[in-house]
């Protein structure tokens, strides 16, 4: 998590699924604790993109995952277990990301969760 955290600059954006804009890395730190004691992921099928110039990403790919602990305002956990397509999309300056965008389909969670 350190070295993630290091690739991130201080002010860094994050714009949820579905969710409002945070802003800073204490906020994407506190971001992350909640969904590693609400979730474990793993990602796979991972394709990376970028555009000429190195200041911006964009990534595809799948998240396996277990539903471990209920998140506020979502349906109860109980060891759910999901795979949902998925995306990110980044801004980079100074070799550092300064935005995080994540897209994935919400109700197709719900769905897989709540079945």
């Amino acid at each position: 998590m350190d070295t993630f955290l290091s690739l991130l600059t201080d002010d860094v954006i994050h714009d949820i699924n579905q969710g409002a804009r945070e802003v800073g890395k204490d906020a994407f730190v506190a971001f992350m604790e909640r969904m590693n004691k609400n979730y474990k992921e793993t990602i796979v099928d991972i394709e990376v993109m970028t555009n000429t110039a190195g200041d911006r990403a964009a990534v595809e790919f799948t998240v396996l995952g277990e539903y471990l602990a209920t998140d506020e305002g979502l349906p109860e956990a109980n060891g759910q277990t999901y795979k949902l397509p998925a995306g990110a999309f980044f801004d980079i300056r100074d070799g550092k990301v300064a935005r995080v965008t994540n897209y994935y389909n919400l109700e197709d969670w719900i769905a897989q969760v709540s079945a």
